[in-house]
């Protein structure tokens, strides 16, 4: 794994490289809380084949992190993206994505198709579905009640307190944790630790547009949205850990009618953080959809 700093639209982003770079390149994007190093576990197994790239994205470790809200809508963190991929070469290229990252990577496919070739998502979410699964008001949306949470104004303070106990709890709230060693979690909290970082990482979270309804009262007003503007035409492999407590099955219902080329491999014994509990089976997965003719 090599690191190096780049400047895309003028500002600095950390980039971790693995593989060599006249391969194919695989652009790898995280989610919250995490940062371009989690993808540690997985990128070596798909190195022979690909070029990997794992950014620090926009509020996170050690690339660009404004200290204002407005700055983190998805239009903003998507072209991001495109930039590097243009420092990459152009596209169109492979994009995976997990949680957050899966949100950036279904930006791409939708709205910037050209650079786009295939889209993997790891336990993430197309913005319809999701929006969908919030607004009824039922499991879904109380498993994302954490999401208020986050947007409250100075939750980055109450998640810090006690040397960051209340963030730990929330990253592996309900979930397996095993894979998580004390070394690693060292690293985590390192890059938590950075001036401004907590709170630029939830600044995902108060930009979004996601409306999430309490727990039995159903958001029931919400606009139909354009369909034809939020297509994945590109082809998609949906990876999904069935243990996942964050994002539910419900999350995912009907996005075949927004992704007409989708492939879904399910896993049990995984959960929300699949590439770090089964990178194995994750890589395999991966490698066989790719050379599918």
């Amino acid at each position: 794994m090599k690191t190096e700093s780049i400047d895309l639209n003028g500002h600095p982003f950390l980039l971790r490289r693995w593989g060599n770079p006249a391969n194919p390149p695989l652009l790898l994007l995280h989610g919250f809380p995490e940062y371009g190093g989690a993808w540690a576990e997985l990128a070596p197994l798909l190195a022979e084949r690909f070029h990997c790239v794992a950014p620090d994205q926009r509020g996170y470790g050690q690339s660009w992190s404004p200290d204002d809200v407005s700055m983190y809508r998805g239009s903003q963190l998507v072209g991001d993206m495109a930039a590097l991929i243009d420092h990459l070469g152009g596209g169109p290229l492979t994009v995976m994505g997990h949680d957050w990252g899966a949100a950036v990577a279904y930006g791409l496919a939708m709205f910037r198709p050209e650079l786009v070739r295939r889209l993997i998502i790891a336990n993430g979410v197309h913005p319809v579905p999701f929006q969908r699964a919030l607004a009824r008001g039922g499991a879904q949306a109380e498993a994302s009640q954490y999401i208020l949470m986050l947007r409250h104004d100075g939750s980055e303070d109450r998640l810090a307190a006690d040397d960051f106990a209340k963030m730990k709890a929330l990253f592996l709230a309900k979930m397996d944790h095993a894979w998580m060693t004390p070394a690693k979690l060292a690293e985590y909290v390192t890059e938590w630790s950075r001036p401004g970082r907590l709170k630029t990482m939830i600044h995902w979270y108060r930009a979004s547009p996601l409306q999430v309804a309490k727990p039995g009262e159903p958001i029931t007003d919400l606009p139909e949205p354009p369909k034809d503007r939020l297509m994945v035409r590109c082809p998609h492999l949906l990876l999904w850990g069935l243990g996942d407590t964050a994002l539910l099955p419900e999350a995912t219902e009907g996005l075949e009618d927004y992704a007409p080329d989708l492939t879904r491999v399910e896993f049990n014994g995984a959960d929300h953080w699949i590439c770090h509990q089964i990178p194995q089976q994750v890589a395999r997965a991966v490698l066989e959809w790719c050379d599918r003719p």
